[in-house]
């Protein structure tokens, strides 16, 4: 393994040669200068990885000198070393972004500690962080093979979210790849469980039911509605939990969480169906039958959530919220920007609902645009690819404006999505849907164990088109694919971000109330 070169930069470095010798001993190679002028030739020359640099020198200060190492090397670290402990020195160095500051006299071990941090900090962290898996992973295994209620489910999936996260760019010797595999074995299992137990859930069989779609909004929002404060309800599509947990991060300094959990999307995990239902307060055959003019079947022409406010509407009224209420549907940055800039007349309002489709944009184009299929090839790309988005969009305006109202929110979603990655064959009749994890048709042949059947829709509060329409929903990481253009189908979609079927990642999605700090 090559040395770590340092560069150490003192204008009394002949004082600090035992520090440099504890640092050669224990394997660094250290080489010095006595002033700027001379460090900036020596990196033009060599590839040091870190930088000591004494703040304090005749000729180029310490700050000068940094500020031109930083003009040469953007990427390379400096600890800035001082007497002086005035607070403008210290702001000016963090302000050019050094990676350590401290003050003298230093003794060699603070030296090393600050070179680990710095330079060792991912390996570290990577070993501790395995270590840790390695023993939680024994307790995760042992905790599938029990029998699990969905509460179960939800805190088995935290914890694997958890750990992903964690294990996620760090040096970690290949412990991603087994978290993937215990990951997978979970999904299996967990589509075993809602085979057995989601018919239940909604026939009344189940004393204990989950949190459902359609039972969300009157459990977790409308007890939140009163007529003296606003509460905001931002409704973004398409987020999964780990994406919440980065976007949580980004909100921690304007917000404090009041409440976190995990709610199940009803099947299909398709906006169309969880969305309605979610507005409605109904299941989707229950919204076709009261409300026909409401409810746009896959068959028909037009968007299919295009009467959620009304919906919303009907459903405040059966639960006897007669308030003044606003919804927003965000489709584009104009649209975001738009409503950005208006949020303080909606002050007023007992209620405001606000649909943020742009991570579902983001989600889809992943299939159609060559430059987001580069930028998240996996769940950390995706991740970083969301709270890019997030820093730079209307919807961070949104809540900065919500925050500095007073207001509380309440954040979910409709669904979530699932890199897919195996293909299941399947085939049906020219009018059979289109989703690459759910299909709704007649005469569909499939792969039995890949999917979840339901035979008669109305088992499970689903339109049909005619007495043979069933539905199908791919379990674990498959998705469909045709036998016509097999190869090409399944090459263009094999891991990019699907939903509409069973998973942990699609159907355990989070609600949270968030109050300002």
């Amino acid at each position: 393994m090559d040395q770590i070169k340092i560069l150490w930069v003192d204008d009394e470095i002949d004082l600090l040669k035992p520090h440099v010798m504890f640092l050669e001993g224990k394997g660094y190679e250290v080489q010095t200068a006595t002033n700027g002028s001379d460090a900036l030739d020596m990196i033009k020359e060599t590839d040091f990885e870190i930088v000591f640099l004494d703040e304090n020198m005749p000729g180029l200060s310490g700050l000068e000198t940094l500020t031109e190492i930083k003009n040469k090397r953007r990427d390379l670290p400096v600890v800035m070393i001082t007497k002086s402990e005035e607070e403008h020195i210290m702001e000016d160095a963090i302000g050019s972004k050094i990676a350590d500051y401290l003050i003298k006299p230093v003794n060699p071990n603070q030296i090393l500690l600050s070179l680990k941090k710095i330079l060792d900090q991912k390996r570290i962290i990577g070993q501790k962080t395995t270590s840790a898996y390695q023993r939680e992973f024994g307790k995760i295994g042992m905790t599938l093979g029990d029998r699990l209620s969905h509460e179960d489910w939800t805190e088995v999936y935290k914890k694997l979210v958890h750990w992903e996260m964690e294990l996620s760019g760090s040096e970690t010797g290949g412990m991603e790849e087994i978290l993937l595999t215990q990951k997978a074995d979970a999904n299996n299992l967990f589509g075993r469980f809602i085979e057995n137990n989601y018919r239940n859930w909604l026939n009344g069989k189940d004393p204990n039911p989950p949190l459902l779609s359609h039972t969300l909004f009157r459990q977790k929002v409308a007890p939140k509605i009163r007529t003296d404060k606003p509460l905001f309800l931002i409704v973004i599509d398409n987020l999964r939990f780990d994406q919440w947990r980065v976007l949580q991060s980004m909100l921690n300094s304007k917000f404090k969480t009041d409440e976190e959990q995990l709610y199940y999307s009803i099947l299909p995990t398709a906006t169309q169906f969880a969305r309605n239902a979610f507005f409605a307060g109904l299941m989707p055959s229950e919204i076709q039958k009261k409300y026909p003019k409401l409810w746009v079947g896959e068959e028909d022409e037009g968007g299919k959530n295009m009467h959620e406010e009304e919906l919303l509407g009907e459903q405040l009224k059966r639960l006897g919220k007669n308030v003044k209420f606003s919804y927003h549907k965000i489709t584009n940055l104009t649209a975001g920007k738009r409503l950005a800039d208006q949020m303080n007349g909606l002050a007023g309002n007992s209620l405001n609902v606000i649909v943020y489709n742009f991570v579902d944009m983001l989600s889809h184009a992943r299939t159609d645009m060559e430059v987001i299929r580069e930028l998240a090839d996996d769940e950390a790309a995706y991740r970083s690819l969301t709270a890019s988005w997030f820093e730079h969009s209307p919807l961070n305006d949104i809540f900065d404006k919500i925050a500095d109202m007073g207001a509380d929110v309440v954040v979910t979603t409709d669904h979530g999505t699932i890199r897919v990655k195996d293909p299941s064959k399947v085939v049906g009749e020219r009018e059979t849907s289109t989703n690459l994890r759910y299909k709704q048709g007649r005469n569909l042949r499939y792969e039995s164990r890949d999917v979840m059947d339901i035979g008669d829709p109305a088992e499970v509060f689903l339109p049909k088109l005619n007495v043979s329409t069933r539905y199908i929903f791919a379990k674990e990481s498959k998705f469909f694919a045709y036998p016509n253009n097999y190869n090409y189908y399944v090459n263009f979609y094999r891991n990019t971000f699907q939903h509409g079927g069973i998973s942990l990642e699609e159907m355990l999605i989070p609600v949270i109330h968030l109050s300002p700090r």
